[in-house]
């Protein structure tokens, strides 16, 4: 997606037009989905299907099916402890922090929280307007801040929409947000502000929100036998690693 450059005009509708982009994602507690995962990680091709479910405040379960036989990884997130199971290595890492094992498997930092929100296409609404916001044209807005959030429209009777987001820095990244649903994102792509760290394309379907998902959902079970590793090897050799 091409963004907007310049310094545009201030813009006194930018809180509004957030809070109207947003009004659907903010009721989402949970969410389950099929994501199609193409892209890059590490300057290394990945393609893949996960199986998603999420839920408020921080639990996650996440799963690397396979057409045959184990799945690639099954993970299981709560209360900032994380379980990622690697069936087919005979390998288990318990304990972790799950934003930690999610940037050595993917080298996006998220939280199960900020993951729910990155597919919802979410952003803070109490954040508006904390850098000002500007007006690019009819149809863009640009809340300046940290992230920077930018809203667009198709025309002036369409709703706002949050297509992307913009965190600065080395470590930082950006979201774009595009084929809105009901006014929720189905295509997602995640850049890493540092060259070949990531680029990811999720393509979200079947899609359930707000179904209740059980405790034991975000629980993973240890086979035994396992070995442990760590998350130094899981950064090399992990299920989307090159």
């Amino acid at each position: 997606m091409k963004l907007p450059a310049g310094p545009g005009e201030p813009a006194s509708d930018g809180a509004a037009a957030l809070a109207r982009a947003v009004a659907t994602c903010t009721t989402v507690s949970t969410i389950s989905a099929e994501v199609a995962v193409s892209g890059s990680v590490g300057g290394g091709r990945v393609r893949g299907r996960l199986l998603a479910g999420l839920a408020a405040p921080d639990s996650l379960y996440m799963e690397a099916p396979a057409p045959f036989g184990a799945p690639a990884f099954v993970l299981g997130a709560s209360g900032g402890d994380a379980t990622l199971v690697l069936p087919r290595d005979r390998r288990v890492l318990e304990h972790g922090r799950p934003e930690d094992v999610l940037a050595a498997m993917t080298g996006v930092p998220l939280t199960p929280a900020e993951l729910r929100t990155t597919l919802t296409g979410c952003t803070d609404e109490a954040a508006a307007g904390d850098g000002g916001a500007r007006a690019l044209g009819a149809d863009w807005r640009v809340l300046d801040g940290e992230p920077v959030r930018y809203l667009r429209r198709e025309r002036s009777t369409a709703p706002w929409r949050l297509v992307s987001v913009v965190r600065s820095g080395a470590d930082g990244w950006r979201a774009d947000y595009a084929g809105f649903v009901s006014d929720l994102p189905r295509s997602i792509r995640l850049v890493s502000n540092t060259p070949r760290r990531f680029d990811l394309r999720l393509e979200l379907s079947q899609v359930d929100l707000n179904v209740a998902l059980e405790p034991s959902t975000f629980r993973v079970k240890i086979p035994a036998g396992l070995e442990p590793i760590t998350l130094g090897e899981l950064r090399a050799s992990g299920p989307l690693a090159p």
